[in-house]
């Protein structure tokens, strides 16, 4: 009977687990406190700090991880086997076995547990790597036809390290591929793993961490080697399930089927396969708390939602959002491994609709938009080779900035009848845009597409021990110096400097809470310190030398600066408050997507669908001053996850735990998972008060709020402004009366005027400079100028307070005549000096330069009479 995908997953993990190996349970696809990628991309991630030589509880381990990677885009639907989300089996060895026992149980799992037959299996090693071919060819026993030297490219790690960098852990790889059967459609005759053609398979990735790269492409050996395996969870089931292409498998067929339901019209192969990809990239990536936006995490998925969207729309029948629906289906696969799916379907399937109406409207917007600056282009009188670079500028534009898709761009130009030979062109343009931004991306990105980056702290200092819980201050030793990251065993008075210490009670910046501020102080010298962040554990305290001299091993006093932690707790534990009133309120769908915990205010990011209304607000508000009244105590306790999770702990989306967590409750209002600081009774919160709420992505709102003295500040404050708000409300009212008065005079006295001024061909031309009026009496005067001819063109001018400004209104009779009061502003600004626009009937113009406004007024004039008298060939007396 064929294994399940879920039977394969399982067996993966016992199997290793039978060989020591601790089994670790799947990372976010946000990696956790790791600036340098946007999304978790390989299994060995979540074991940076082991394989940096920080070794916990267990020296082998075992996972299965979801990965989201975006590098293969363009590939994804056009080959069998690339993804951007796929699941990554990895055993690790850190410091412990090496390649024998990687290679040994990496075939007896593939040939021996699921008995795929050996003679359908080939394998790589690295071109210098004499180890690991001898282990293949010795103790596995592989046909040594069956085997291939490959270069840095395919099999070292990170690719082309050697040559290219970066500096840092790096080793040759060795690779299991399957093989298919000959390619007919093949030309290369030499075809081996090597040959992109799709006969063989990447199974499996060994990674041999055995070198630290220096400067000059040098390797010197690594005291500890680590082995980094990687397998592809959707191509191992592809070979086991007997499938060519990963889309058959148990993993994609039911998405795919339910695809072809929806959509109805048929879509071509790849087109399923793309839409079928995505989905499952969208699902993981909302579940695990990415939100659609326009930076960084939530611009990826907010891509993959409009492209996935586009084609349904494009090609398919539904002429509405219809990605949404396909969310059953992914999580019908994958909730048993990940069974938290059922719990966030709700918010994954509003948040994915919402965005697809978004891009519905995006798309009656942006492509009118679109399909008129490729007119503008046509109209330009510039070479072709000019216009067909602003076009592929546009193209990137749109594509980048307004978020099209490319096929919609292109179907914009084809619309615009463009020329097939001319598009070619554009999209040359386009796609060089698109590689420059690419590159840009990856010389900014400290990652570049690799796990380490050199500039990790050293390997040999201990985790920092926490005493911020019980003190804010201490005493400690000096580890380690750095400034401008460089190790230094002296700091003096001035230097901009990191200290890690052995024991600290600053709390580093996590979970939303910011990092202790304070002093260091030590026999010689004082730091006063601006910051504390931690990496993997250790502390580090970012701050300025003000007295004397510090040296490694010296013996300082620590001292948190206690006023501002007691405000940041306040924050923290009106915080968890403020959750519970929300739930309470709104829903039991609001769920944090993210927070910021500070001294003077906290920010709170929830998954909501619509506006919070002001009584809700107030609803909201007055909760959580009741049980600031009420001064209930706040637990703290470190319990196992387990434990946490029966009585209730709500958890953090993008958190990841470990087997003890502390759960701070709050009597029955409130029960979280929180490793930040909190005051002892609510009652010390002072007063709460929300300052502001609003939206940040689709789905998402943001409350800011304050609490104790910055609340009391901001409430007098406010009520300030309002009385100074109504004071001026009342001005302004007073004001526009009179002006109001002041208008309905002017016109009164107008009247002969009007009745006077010269006709052209029918056409009443009244202009005239009126001073220390506004723009509003000017449009009202040339209102009753219409009105008072049927066809008639008004210009008026006015100096006030050193401004002038202009209005030209024109009769609907005229406009269709071709005279634009627009044009005419446009023509007469720059004698002001100035700029405008409008609408054909009424446009304004304005400027500090008033001395030429009578010149301006009268040129209006006269080139209305000019468009008149062209028009009908009419001279005047």
């Amino acid at each position: 009977m064929t294994l399940t995908s879920c039977e394969i997953r399982k067996r993966f993990l016992d199997f290793f687990a039978s060989k020591g190996h601790t089994v670790v349970a799947s990372d976010s696809v946000v990696p956790k406190d790791d600036p340098t990628v946007l999304f978790t991309t390989a299994g060995m991630q979540q074991f940076k700090r082991q394989f940096l030589g920080y070794i916990g509880g267990y020296t082998r381990a075992a996972s299965s991880q979801k990965c989201l990677r975006t590098d293969d885009l363009d590939k994804v639907g056009k080959t069998d086997f690339h993804h951007t989300f796929f699941e990554m089996l990895g055993n690790f060895s850190f410091g412990d076995y090496f390649k024998k026992d990687a290679i040994c149980w990496a075939w007896e799992f593939l040939t021996k547990e699921l008995k795929i037959p050996a003679g359908k299996l080939r394998v790589s090693v690295y071109t210098e790597d004499d180890e690991a071919a001898q282990i293949w060819l010795k103790d596995i026993k592989v046909d040594p036809k069956k085997l291939v030297r490959l270069g840095d490219k395919s099999n070292f790690w990170p690719a082309e390290a050697r040559e290219k960098g970066p500096n840092g852990p790096c080793g040759p790889c060795s690779e299991i591929f399957y093989d298919y059967g000959v390619n007919p459609k093949c030309t290369n005759k030499k075809c081996d793993p090597d040959c992109d053609c799709g006969r063989f398979s990447e199974i499996w990735n060994l990674v041999f961490t055995q070198f630290n790269r220096q400067e000059g492409g040098v390797l010197e050996p690594l005291p500890n080697k680590n082995i980094d395996t990687g397998m592809g969870l959707e191509r191992l089931v592809a070979v086991v399930q007997g499938k060519k292409s990963n889309y058959e498998t148990d993993l994609f067929a039911s998405i795919t089927e339910d695809i072809k339901k929806n959509v109805r019209n048929e879509l071509s192969k790849e087109q399923y396969h793309v839409i079928a990809d995505h989905v499952r990239a969208i699902v993981f990536a909302i579940n695990d708390g990415v939100i659609p936006s326009n930076k960084e995490r939530g611009a990826v998925v907010k891509k993959l939602i409009y492209e996935t969207t586009d084609i349904a729309l494009r090609y398919g029948n539904t002429g509405q959002a219809s990605i949404y629906k396909f969310v059953d289906s992914v999580i019908n696969i994958m909730h048993k491994p990940y069974p938290e799916l059922l719990t966030n379907r709700e918010r994954i399937v509003t948040v994915i609709k919402d965005c697809e109406k978004a891009y519905v409207e995006l798309l009656n917007v942006e492509i009118p938009k679109l399909e008129g600056k490729i007119k503008d282009i046509k109209s330009f009188l510039l070479s072709d080779d000019l216009k067909i670079r602003k076009y592929g500028e546009l193209a990137f534009l749109f594509r980048d900035t307004h978020g099209l898709p490319l096929d919609a761009i292109r179907d914009a130009f084809a619309a615009m009848k463009i020329v097939p030979s001319v598009r070619d062109s554009i999209f040359e343009i386009y796609n060089a845009q698109m590689e420059k931004q690419k590159a840009q991306s990856r010389s900014a990105s400290k990652m570049a597409g690799d796990v380490f980056t050199g500039t990790e702290i050293d390997v040999d200092i201990p985790k920092t021990k926490f005493e911020g819980y019980e003190h804010t201050y201490s005493s400690g030793r000096i580890l380690r110096l750095f400034i401008d990251d460089q190790n230094v065993k002296e700091v003096s008075k001035g230097d901009q400097v990191k200290m890690v210490l052995d024991k600290t009670p600053f709390y580093a910046e996590a979970g939303g809470q910011i990092g202790d501020t304070g002093y260091i102080v030590g026999k010689n010298g004082k730091i006063r310190v601006e910051d504390t962040q931690k990496f993997n554990d250790v502390y580090i305290h970012r701050g300025v030398v003000e007295e004397g001299l510090l040296r490694v091993d010296d013996l300082v006093e620590t001292v948190v600066d206690a006023e501002r932690r007691q405000a940041i707790m306040r924050h923290h534990t009106a915080t968890h408050l403020l959750q519970a009133a929300l739930r309470e309120v709104l829903g039991k769908h609001v769920q944090q997507q993210g927070s910021l915990v500070a001294g003077d205010r906290l920010r709170f990011d929830f998954s909501h669908p619509k506006a919070i209304s002001k009584e809700e607000i107030k609803r909201i508000e007055d909760r959580v001053n009741e049980h600031v009244a009420a001064g209930i105590p706040v637990q703290k306790e470190v319990l196992s996850i387990e434990e946490a999770k029966k009585k209730g702990a709500l958890a953090f989306f993008a958190e990841k735990y470990g087997d003890k967590v502390r759960v701070v409750s709050i009597g029955d209002v409130s029960k979280e998972f929180c490793g930040g600081t909190h005051l002892n009774n609510t009652g010390e919160i002072g007063t709460f008060k929300i300052a502001s709420e609003g939206a940040v992505a689709q789905g998402i709102r943001r409350l800011e709020a304050k609490t104790g003295k910055a609340a009391e500040l901001f409430i007098k404050e406010k009520e300030s402004m309002e009385r100074a708000n109504a004071q001026l409300a009342k001005a302004k009212q007073l004001e526009a009366g009179q002006e109001k008065a002041r208008c309905k005079t002017i016109i009164q006295s107008l009247g002969p005027e009007v009745q006077s001024s010269p006709e052209i061909a029918g056409t009443k031309i009244f202009n005239k400079v009126i001073n220390d009026v506004k723009v509003d009496t000017l449009k009202s005067i040339s209102d009753f100028v219409k009105q008072a001819a049927k066809s008639s063109a008004v210009i008026l001018g006015s100096q006030t307070n050193g401004t002038a400004t202009i209005v030209v209104a024109v009769t609907d009779d005229l406009v269709r005549r071709g005279i634009s009061a627009r044009d005419i502003v446009k023509e007469i600004a720059p004698l002001i000096e100035g700029s405008g626009g409008g609408t054909p009937q009424m446009a304004q113009a304005g400027s500090k330069r008033v001395g030429k406004i009578e010149e301006a007024v009268q040129r209006a004039g006269k080139l209305i009479v000019e468009l008149l008298q062209n028009k009908y060939n009419f001279k005047s007396p």
